[in-house]
């Protein structure tokens, strides 16, 4: 499909339109907070007791929203459920996701994969209530790939961690050593 109009319709979203925060059910929420302020690095905005929390990057209200208001020590969506297969954090740019990967992997949070999709770099995992993660960064524009026609064409290629690891600014990276990949 291409021209942004949804099939059959004759409409499209506009070009403005955003999707604008991740709502999450969770089980724990000192544990998701430990996983998305602690490990990712989100701001808690707000916090209403032990039922829900907004958080953020940067002044923004908020960007993600966890609670426990149906979801209580409650377990994940067995596999093969429908349900979320992951959200998305876009960083904006390519030494920013390497700072984010080398946190999660100081955390020692396994990664499930990394790739390369022509259009972006990303890097997936799981947060503490099984949802999928992904952590990417869009290359630029004049760099997606295209058919002749002028379509895109996108891919999944395995991802360098290592050269991306790399990018991390000179005197930011924690110094704790070789990290496991």
């Amino acid at each position: 499909m291409s021209g942004g109009k949804a099939a059959g319709s004759g409409y499209g979203a506009p070009a403005g339109a955003r999707i604008g925060h991740v709502h999450l059910k969770v089980a724990d929420l000192d544990r998701a907070l430990a996983f998305y302020a602690g490990v990712l690095g989100f701001t808690v905005r707000q916090r209403m007791g032990s039922g829900a929390a907004f958080l953020a990057a940067g002044g923004y209200h908020h960007h993600l929203a966890l609670n426990t208001w149906e979801s209580l020590q409650g377990a994940p969506p067995p596999a093969g459920s429908t349900g979320l297969y992951h959200l998305a954090i876009l960083y904006p740019s390519r030494a920013a996701l390497a700072q984010a990967l080398e946190r999660v992997l100081q955390a020692g949070i396994p990664l499930e994969g990394a790739a390369d999709h022509g259009v972006s770099e990303s890097v997936y995992l799981r947060d503490p209530d099984g949802n999928g993660v992904e952590l990417y960064c869009d290359k630029p524009e004049s760099r997606w790939p295209r058919t002749h026609a002028g379509d895109l064409a996108m891919y999944t290629r395995p991802l360098d961690l290592h050269a991306l690891l790399r990018e991390i600014p000179t005197g930011t990276a924690s110094g704790s050593g070789p990290l496991d990949l």
